[in-house]
């Protein structure tokens, strides 16, 4: 049999799904909208028909062997997939003849190479001639980086597109469009805690969805059977209906209650059930706001930078940094003394009129605004000892109001001391 002959097909139903549900067209592959969307690079060269040997480099399961046959099937060029696991020197002679034959008949091979960095150098090598003469367009798969697995010679005749793991959404829309292949109905809470588990991998969503559809009876997908499936417990919540909310607030009150082991436990009830990392975040942030504040000001900075770590790492790595977060928000010492603050401005600047801000605190940008007054009695601090003048920032009618009362917990016992300090010095000046 030659090696561009189709190997006998299976019936339908025993291909793994998976397999069946390769797209046929571009329109319908799913996610990678940063190579792929209108305008993008490899989608340029894909439908210009100007396509080079390429590297694409990503986790498994995102589309790199689906990808491959697409450009082959719109480029009308042969397609041989070879396997650097399965093959070695000997292997890649016979395909290369055979290219060499087809090229010199006008017709175009794609040779795919999935695994490519499992070729030692000497394999990697006997390509070269090839891809140097056109006689093959490569296009190498990898989960490595390809920048230390490939050798330079390859590289420098390539073009590397990177490849990102499938977003939850973008798993659910495909495990959507499988549900007719495999008969099935299912809740979308199902569906999305496939594509949760499924970490990217829209392989091991496909997998994961005809087991557990095996396992489910009358044609709806089960609870029970994607718990087995996945070998975990599923644990649903609506994320708009209230336990969405309960869960929310005992890890708020969690934290702000000190309690670092309630905390990770409402945090991972809610990770499992597959709650928005970003949103978790958010909330976290608005903890160290409302609960912490001055009393330890690092805590916003490790909020937001698990909230960044998240927004990178992605699933589950991310899940650590807001662990961490939380973690830290216990044990931080709590005040809401900025929060009540900003409420006792905020009754002021309700219930009083709004002042004209005073000469003193205004620019005076011109001579004429000078000659108005505008600036007349400001105090430039740094003209003072201590930097503190005793000029009066406040309108007249607000004159001496305070707001903001520190605790004498963590930092704010400090900024407590430092205040008493400033006002004795404006006091005394």
């Amino acid at each position: 049999m030659s090696l561009f002959d189709s190997a006998p097909l299976q019936p339908d139903q025993k291909r793994p799904l998976a397999e069946r549900m390769r797209p046929e067209r571009l329109e319908d592959f799913v996610g990678q909208e940063h190579i792929l969307g209108p305008g993008k690079p490899l989608r340029r060269q894909i439908e210009r028909d100007e396509l080079t040997s390429i590297i694409l480099w990503g986790p498994p399961g995102v589309g790199k062997t689906t990808l491959a046959r697409l450009i082959a099937r719109i480029t009308s060029c042969e397609f041989i997939p070879f396997s650097a696991v399965l093959s070695g020197i000997k292997e890649i002679k016979a395909v290369m003849a055979d290219a060499e034959r087809l090229h010199r008949m006008g017709r175009r091979t794609i040779l795919f190479i999935d695994e490519i960095h499992r070729f030692n150098k000497a394999q990697q090598d006997a390509f070269l001639p090839y891809v140097e003469r056109g006689d093959i367009i490569l296009i190498g798969a990898t989960t490595e980086n390809p920048s230390f697995e490939v050798i330079a010679a390859l590289l420098s005749r390539s073009r590397v597109y990177a490849l990102r793991g499938l977003t939850v959404p973008e798993i659910a829309a495909l495990l959507r469009r499988a549900l007719p292949v495999v008969g099935l109905d299912a809740p979308e809470e199902l569906l999305e805690q496939i594509a949760i588990y499924a970490n990217g991998d829209g392989r091991q969503a496909y997998n994961t969805l005809e087991a557990a559809g095996a396992a489910s009876a009358g044609g709806v997908l089960s609870e029970q059977a994607v718990q087995d499936a996945i070998n975990r417990k599923v644990l649903l919540y609506d994320k708009s209906g209230e336990e969405h909310f309960n869960l929310i607030s005992a890890l708020h009150k969690s934290v702000r209650s000190s309690d670092v082991d309630a905390a990770l436990y409402w945090l991972t009830r809610m990770l499992e059930a597959g709650e928005d990392r970003l949103y978790i975040a958010r909330r976290l942030i608005r903890m160290a706001i409302e609960d912490i504040g001055m009393a330890d000001p690092r805590a916003l900075e490790q909020s937001v930078a698990a909230m960044q770590a998240v927004h990178f790492l992605g699933i589950p790595e991310g899940d650590l940094a807001l662990a961490q977060a939380a973690i830290y928000l216990c044990v931080a010492p709590k005040s809401d003394a900025a929060y009540r603050a900003m409420d006792r401005a905020h009754e002021d600047v309700e219930k009083t009129i709004a002042e004209p801000v005073p000469m003193n605190l205004r620019n005076a940008p011109t001579r004429d605004m000078k000659a108005w007054g505008y600036g007349a009695g400001y105090q430039h601090a740094h003209q003072f000892e201590d930097a503190i003048p005793d000029m009066e920032c406040l309108p007249p009618s607000l004159a001496g109001r305070q707001y903001y009362f520190p605790t004498d917990r963590g930092l704010e016992k400090r900024i407590a001391e430092r205040l008493e300090e400033i006002r004795k010095l404006k006091q005394k000046s």
